[in-house]
């Protein structure tokens, strides 16, 4: 079928929206219309280095409509309201124990850009692009998903903005909720305030965590973070030692840590900031080559833990359906932190979430 996709050509250059056809669902695959798609930096990371190879459809945090279901599709049915997340095989032991975020086969089946058999299921003027990514490629008016990756929405939540849900807000609220399990009366540091850090601030109020500290140089989203919970808000503009101004709260440190920002010296900072037993939580994507933080005696001393943590260590059958009841009763207000742009205006989106304009942009289909 015929369908609009925004189609990414290489480093450097805008979005362009094409026809392209897409290939008719396979048994296990799913016909989704899309209905709204999350920008996430992962979208960007991935068109700007080229990870897929040019040209390929990007975008994983969508949302819409069952179209059509392959023959061997039983868990949702034409109608369903359904958001979108990665893609997992199954069936690993990773998966067997509810670790769907670390499958064994999660870069084959998320970030090739083609099915498992290698092909891929757009064409554009008979050139093949790129597909599959995490398991949707949703920069489009319809994508091909999977069982793995669809969860329903009930109809009282809002479709065309839950698609991120599925990845940025996963990733902060579970990463603070599942990763690093915070127990009430803890103590977090959140270090950047986009919305994953935002979203790990709300995880952390509902964890009931007794100190949550943000820190963001944009005034708007510290504000922004009081209000969702945050205790205190640092601007790193105004402090040359992040560390000293997080004992400055709290003398002996910070229980939990958890960077969204992937730069080295913020990263650095915060190991300073841990207090014994602390535990560092990481989904920042920093230059590659970049070393894990912190001085190994330090660590060892203090007993401190540095984790890596991928879409927040979710099962996305069972936590975004708890995501969607914190939002009905108020403790998950991430719709306050969106705003929503035509489909067609998607470079327009990008460069005003880029330059701080927006927090999070949702696409949004006619």
């Amino acid at each position: 079928m015929k369908i609009t996709a925004a189609v990414a050509e290489g480093t450097g250059k805008p979005f362009q929206l094409k026809s392209v056809e897409l290939g008719a669902p396979r048994a296990d695959e799913i016909l989704v219309r899309v209905v709204g798609v999350g920008v996430c930096h992962t979208d960007i990371v991935f068109k700007e280095g080229q990870m897929i190879p040019p040209p390929v459809v990007l975008g994983h945090e969508g949302s819409g409509i069952v179209e059509a279901v392959g023959a061997g599709v039983t868990k949702v049915a034409i109608g369903d309201r359904v958001a979108m997340t990665f893609r997992s095989c199954g069936a690993c032991k990773r998966c067997d124990a509810g670790d769907a975020a670390y499958c064994h086969t999660m870069p084959m089946l998320n970030y090739a850009g083609r099915r498992t058999d290698g092909s891929t299921a757009l064409v554009c003027e008979g050139v093949e692009v790129g597909s599959n990514f995490f398991g949707q490629s949703s920069f489009a008016t319809h994508a091909l998903t999977y069982e793995r990756n669809v969860v329903k929405v009930p109809d009282d939540i809002p479709l065309e903005i839950i698609g991120p849900l599925g990845c940025g807000i996963q990733t902060g609220a579970g990463g603070v909720m599942r990763s690093l399990a915070c127990p009430a009366g803890s103590t977090l540091l959140v270090t950047g305030g986009g919305p994953v850090g935002l979203s790990a601030v709300m995880g952390g109020k509902i964890q009931g965590c007794s100190t949550i500290i943000l820190v963001e140089p944009h005034a708007a989203r510290r504000e922004l973070a009081l209000e969702f919970g945050a205790t205190h808000a640092i601007d790193p503009k105004a402090e040359k030692d992040l560390a000293a101004a997080v004992r400055a709260i709290l003398p002996i440190g910070v229980d939990y840590a958890f960077d969204t920002t992937g730069v080295p010296p913020v990263q650095a900072a915060v190991m300073g900031a841990l207090a014994p037993k602390g535990v560092f939580g990481i989904v920042g994507v920093a230059p590659p080559g970049t070393p894990l933080p912190g001085e190994v005696n330090t660590a060892m001393t203090f007993g401190h833990t540095v984790k890596g943590i991928i879409e927040g260590d979710s099962d996305p059958d069972t936590f975004l359906p708890e995501l969607m009841q914190h939002w009905r009763e108020g403790r998950l207000p991430f719709d306050r932190m969106i705003k929503t742009y035509p489909f067609e205006q998607i470079n327009e989106a990008i460069a005003a979430q880029h330059h701080g304009d927006c927090i999070k942009v949702v696409l949004v289909m006619d």
